[in-house]
């Protein structure tokens, strides 16, 4: 009661529990934590393994791009799939499929004489199985949590993803120096499969949607993408950063080795960009930036203060402290973008909108890829670099100039 009108003032809403004191959200927390432990263990794992069985670096480009074309392929039709059905029950389905081709792939390289073919096969599946797991991440921690607590939710999941991606590439070279690559697959099968023992065990809440073709699915979603503009131009900005970072991993390492000191800088690079990223999810846990949108994307457009570096053969501490930086506006980026998107979206249509996201995130590395090497081999890597932090610059800071990203403000 207030002592000027005598009325009384209604109580105060209830705190809303931290996501990490609801059994849901632990559970989900802990299966995504296992199974990106294990994905961050398998590349280098391998790269390792195919080399070693063939001696090719064709091969490996074979097998990467069997997991990498069907999941591009798939990402939208995984999107629709997401929305109809129960986003729990797709997600533990992936997990045993990639649980499954990781067994095979496991089998393979532990029996000495590995078959190309099959390992093709195998990464194919566990790459279109990739395809419908991607677009259910956003559904599950909507479904999991109050909309108060996805800002934390998120955070938090980008902690275990900083932590994972620190902590996988040292598991593998663990396991390939000690014991052979087979078991790192062995490990991510294993990850899977307790993965999906604890999605069995989450309660999820779904949005049923009416069933329509799948155009019609596909075209709405593709129209919630369309009408925001501070979504559509920040994917823009995104897919931007994802070429510019094939650009880096596919000339940074041979500038490192020629110009930076040998390799042993770039192995301190990608570890101080590990770091970076894991500071960057606990600033982002903690701020609470008046637009994130902005914030976000802004931090992303550091990317080009590395590429720039590497071009110039700037001193290595240098380039390894932008790298880290860059890389903390990555970190950052990943929870408040998922909180905006989250609660921005309608979630009946969240998993088709996320696939759109990924969609056009991932179809730009392989063009990076492709055509890094060309242009470096026609101007020298200088060129490409710096083309590359134009872009992802430009475009990210272009983001500044679009009124949706201004005008979008934390509880949108």
């Amino acid at each position: 009661m207030t002592a000027a009108t005598g009325t009384t003032l209604p109580p105060a809403p209830p705190p809303v529990p931290h996501p990490l004191r609801t059994r849901p959200f632990r559970l989900l927390l802990a299966g995504r934590t296992l199974s990106l432990l294990g994905d961050a263990a398998i590349p280098a794992a391998l790269a390792l393994a195919v080399l070693e069985a063939t001696g090719s670096t064709s091969a490996l480009a074979l097998v990467l791009a069997c997991a990498m074309v069907p999941k591009l392929l798939l990402l939208p039709l995984g999107g629709v799939v997401g929305d109809r059905f129960d986003a729990r029950t797709v997600a533990l389905t992936t997990d045993l499929v990639r649980c499954a081709t990781q067994l095979v792939v496991a089998v393979q390289l532990l029996g000495g004489t590995p078959s190309l073919a099959v390992l093709a096969v195998a990464e194919a599946l566990g790459g279109a199985a990739g395809a419908f797991a991607m677009p259910t991440g956003s559904p599950l921690v909507k479904g999991t949590v109050a909309p108060e607590a996805l800002h934390r939710a998120n955070a938090a999941l980008g902690i275990a993803k900083s932590a994972t991606r620190l902590g996988g590439p040292a598991l593998a070279g663990a396991l390939v120096l000690t014991v052979g690559p087979g078991w790192a697959f062995v490990l991510d099968a294993a990850t899977f499969a307790l993965s999906a023992l604890l999605l069995a065990a989450v309660r999820v809440e779904r949005v049923r949607i009416p069933r329509r073709s799948l155009r019609a699915d596909l075209a709405e979603g593709w129209q919630e993408v369309r009408t925001r503009d501070w979504y559509w131009t920040s994917l823009i900005g995104h897919s931007a950063w994802n070429g510019a970072a094939a650009v880096l991993m596919t000339l940074g390492p041979a500038v490192a080795v020629q110009r930076l000191g040998g390799g042993a800088t770039w192995v301190l690079l990608l570890q101080v960009g590990a770091v970076g990223f894991l500071l960057g999810a606990l600033l982002a846990g903690r701020a609470r930036p008046r637009r994130p949108v902005l914030a976000a994307n802004l931090g992303l457009a550091t990317y080009a203060l590395p590429l720039v570096l590497l071009a110039v053969a700037a001193p290595a501490p240098l380039t390894i402290a932008a790298y880290g930086l860059a890389q903390a506006g990555l970190g950052f980026l990943s929870p408040v973008w998922e909180t905006a998107v989250q609660r921005a979206v309608p979630a009946h249509a969240l998993a088709r909108v996320t696939s759109y996201d990924w969609l056009l995130s991932l179809a730009a590395m392989p063009l990076g890829y492709a055509l890094a090497p060309l242009a470096a081999a026609a101007w020298g890597p200088e060129v490409p670099l710096l083309a590359a932090a134009v872009v992802v610059g430009g475009c990210c800071l272009g983001t500044a100039f679009v009124p949706g990203v201004r005008r979008f403000k934390a509880g949108n």
